[in-house]
Order: C-alpha cells, then sequence, then structure tokens
C-alpha cells in the first residue's frame, strides 16, 4: 500500500519536472512562439492590391484567433424583377458543395479546428467569413474562397435550401422592426436599395441552378472583392491571395445609382404596439456629411445605454415625454449606402398614443433644425459619437467589418484615430445643417401595429 502510494508521488514529481524544464507551448504542436521572447509592438492596417484589383487589408493584432472575411459588392442591391431574393438563397447555401470540399468535408474541417463559418449580407455587400485559432486560418481561407468563387449548386442541395428560406424570413419577419425598416426602403427608393434582404414568398421555390451561377458569374468578380484579416499579416494574407485569386479577373457592370423617392407603406394588423419610422433622404457612406448626421443622432438619442434604461440624455425623449403619458421608445435613425442613405427618427409606443408621439418626435427635429439646441446636448453627442466608435472597434467582427467596407468602399482605411479628429472638426452649424435636410426634405414613412390613430405621412 505503501509502496504504491510512494511510485504514485514518484511518478507526480517526475512529470512536473518534465513539465517545468519543457518549452511552453503556443499552439498544439508544441512550436515556441516567434513574439514570446520581444515586446510586440502596436501595428496599424496595412493595404495592398493585387494586378486583377483585389483589394487586400490585414490588421496584425496578436490575437490567437484570427478572422478572414470576404467582401463582395453583390448586396440585395443588384438583384433584377427574374431574381428578387437570390441573395438570400445564397446566403443559405453557403455551406453547400464546391470545387475544393463537399459540403460534409467543409463541416468537418471546420469543426475539427473550432472554427466558424458567417456568411451575413446588406443592401451593398455579401460577406463570407471564417473564425478560428491563428495556426490553422491558412487552411480554411482556402475553403472560404473556393466558396466564393467555385460553388457547385448541386439540384439535390439547392432543392433543401427552400425550406430554411422561408423558415428564416418567418423568424425574421415576426420582429415588428424588421417588418418596418423592409417597408420603410421598399417606400423610399424606387430601385435598387428597395429590395429586400429576404426572399419574397412568391419566389422561394423559383430559382435555379443556372439562375444562382448566373448571379456568382456576373457580380463575383475580383475587382468588386475586398480580402480582410484581422490577426493576419498582410504578407500571410497577400501570399493566400496570389495563390487562390492570381489567376481570377473581371469587372462587374457597376449597378444603377439608388433613386430617392419617397413614399408611405402601412402594415394594419392587431398588435397594439405601433412601430413608426419617418425619414429623409440622408448620406452616402465616406461623404463629408456622414459624420454630421452621426452627431445628429446622438444628439437626438440612439437608444439607451443601460439595458432597459430611460435614456434620460436624449433630447428627442425629453420632447416626446411632454406629448404623452404612456410608455413609449424614441429614437433617431441612421443608415448609409454606398451612394446613399436615410435619416430620420423611429417610434415605438400604444396604439392610442401614436398621434402625439410621432408629431413630436417629428417637430423636435424641425426645431433643432431652427438651431433650438444647445451647445452642451452637441458637445455631449460628439463624445457619445467618439465614444461609441472607439468601442465598438473593439470587437473582431464589427472591425473586420469596418475595415472591409472602407477598403471596398474607398480602397482606403481611416484609424479611429483620424475618425476622432473629424468628429471633434464637427461644428453646430454642420449639425443644424444636417437636421434643416430632414426638416425640409421628401420625407418617407413606415408603420406597423393597430394603425388607427397613426397620423399619415401628408398629415404630419
Amino acid at each position: 500500500m505503501l509502496l504504491s502510494r510512494a511510485v504514485r508521488l514518484l511518478g507526480r514529481g517526475c512529470r512536473r519536472y518534465y513539465s517545468a524544464h519543457t518549452t511552453p507551448l503556443s499552439h498544439p504542436h508544441g512550436v515556441k512562439s516567434p513574439t514570446a521572447s520581444r515586446k510586440l509592438e502596436p501595428q496599424n492596417v496595412q493595404m495592398s492590391q493585387l494586378r486583377n484589383g483585389l483589394v487586400i487589408a490585414a490588421l496584425e493584432n496578436y490575437c490567437p484567433v484570427s478572422k478572414v472575411g470576404i467582401f463582395v459588392k453583390a448586396g440585395s442591391r443588384y438583384e433584377d424583377a427574374g431574381n428578387l431574393g437570390i441573395t438570400h438563397c445564397l446566403r443559405v447555401a453557403s455551406n453547400l458543395t464546391s470545387r475544393r470540399a463537399s459540403s460534409f468535408k467543409l463541416t468537418r474541417a471546420i469543426e475539427a479546428v473550432g472554427g466558424n463559418l458567417r456568411v451575413t449580407s446588406t443592401r451593398d455587400i455579401m460577406l463570407y467569413s471564417v473564425e478560428c485559432m491563428r495556426d490553422y486560418i491558412d487552411d480554411l481561407v482556402e475553403y472560404l474562397a473556393s466558396i466564393v468563387i467555385a460553388p457547385e449548386f448541386r439540384p439535390w442541395e439547392v432543392a433543401s435550401t427552400r425550406e430554411r428560406l422561408k423558415v428564416e424570413k418567418e423568424i425574421a419577419y415576426h420582429k415588428p422592426q424588421t417588418r418596418v425598416l423592409e417597408s420603410l426602403h421598399a417606400a423610399a427608393y424606387r430601385n435598387t436599395l428597395c429590395n429586400q434582404l429576404y426572399c419574397p414568398d412568391f419566389m422561394l421555390d423559383q430559382f435555379t441552378c443556372e439562375q444562382l451561377h448566373k448571379y456568382v458569374k456576373k457580380h463575383f468578380c475580383i475587382g468588386q472583392m475586398a480580402l480582410v484579416g484581422v490577426g493576419v499579416t498582410l504578407n500571410q494574407l497577400t501570399k493566400a491571395a496570389q495563390e487562390l485569386f492570381a489567376k481570377k479577373s473581371g469587372h462587374s457592370q457597376t449597378g444603377a445609382k439608388a433613386q430617392y423617392g419617397g413614399g408611405e407603406h402601412r402594415d394594419p394588423n392587431c398588435e397594439r404596439l405601433v412601430h413608426a419610422a419617418v425619414v429623409c433622404e440622408g448620406t452616402a457612406l465616406g461623404s463629408p456629411e456622414a459624420l454630421s448626421f452621426a452627431v445628429l443622432q446622438q444628439v437626438l438619442g440612439a437608444g439607451p445605454y443601460i439595458k432597459r434604461g430611460s435614456h434620460i440624455t436624449s433630447t428627442l425623449t425629453k420632447a416626446v415625454n411632454k406629448a404623452t403619458t404612456q410608455p413609449f421608445t424614441a429614437s433617431a435613425f441612421n443608415a448609409s449606402y454606398l451612394d446613399s442613405g436615410l435619416f430620420g427618427v423611429y417610434t415605438i409606443s400604444q396604439d392610442k398614443e401614436a398621434a402625439g408621439v410621432i408629431n413630436a418626435a417629428v417637430s423636435h427635429v424641425k426645431q433643432v433644425a431652427k438651431g433650438e439646441i444647445t451647445e452642451a446636448d452637441i458637445e455631449r453627442g460628439k463624445n457619445q459619437l467618439i465614444a461609441r466608435s472607439l468601442m465598438t472597434v473593439e470587437t473582431v467582427d464589427v472591425l473586420l467589418k469596418e475595415i472591409g467596407l472602407q477598403a471596398l468602399a474607398t480602397g482606403t482605411y481611416v484609424s479611429p484615430t483620424s475618425a476622432v479628429e473629424k468628429i471633434k472638426e464637427i461644428t453646430n452649424k454642420d449639425v443644424i445643417k444636417a437636421a434643416n435636410k430632414f426638416a425640409s426634405g421628401a420625407k418617407s414613412m413606415a408603420a406597423s401595429g393597430r394603425l388607427v390613430n397613426t397620423p399619415f405621412l401628408d398629415e404630419l
């Protein structure tokens, strides 16, 4: 008994002695990290471009987890009457068979390294991204490239996506906010940006393999892509791009410019909470006025900063408080796209109080346009925008998206430090000018709920 215990203790001591004298593991293969014995210097975003037009951007942040995304100018705005909703179908079909791997092999390869594949889209772009430990990112980038530029779209696999399209849309449209925002874009724009992010009901069973291949061939061109990585070096990403994309070429046709027309869409139903949005045409991404609208959004109020908070710093909330005695939510809405944007107010109120809340919210923005706003409120809005801008880029997902959008739209990247300096340069006149654009511009409106007491657009 005592002898066996002594042997066990000796074994533990040997293992502890061995582990104390071996090289510390930096990853599962035991290779010593090259940065373990030197100071890690902060890196800036580095960019380059291949001869075929592919934009490459990388940020080495020394994180053990790397994330790489392929941005493509192929969002729902590029759909036409014959393929409405096809980008939603492409999102659902992202894990299907490609020339490099079957759906099973792709799933197994990603799960084996603890990775994650995600596909999202907006009206402007589609984003294909993978995330895993940095030791395995090169392998997953190869799978990612194959998904984007070499999908197969086998008929039986495409057929299996139809039910998922229906389920995803039902889940999304269960939220009133989604229904209102989709209706708002349909009412505001006459082309491109009026297309929905989700497949229309009448198109759920219409997509064929040939249609998917045709859309990918037309819009998934190298000149319309950006390869962006966080947690990787530019040399590493450029080498992968040269191996995977160097032989590809082509530029898709430039999409039509968005035409803002203004309009109204109402969705009456039995819900007692009325969701309503009233907007004008805002500014495009990267335009000189974009920061002015962003500051104005913070001045008016972009939502509570504390969960279930009352957002007492919002001037919009204070103004609407005087017009109602029932619970409500009022915040500024701001969305920017490559060539246009929407800015306005979004309210949630009881059906009996809807008229007072909506009118009070719109009237307050008009008062700001007349200069009825204090310098302290504008300074607070600028500080809130600076804080929100710096805090959002602390997450890898937002940082990757921010770098990719700027790289794809302008071919450059504005660092957070430079952005802060530009925000500080915004003057009171710039904010009032942005509010005046809402007050004098053609407006659009969307509302959902019990709309008996909800005013029409021409009554505001």
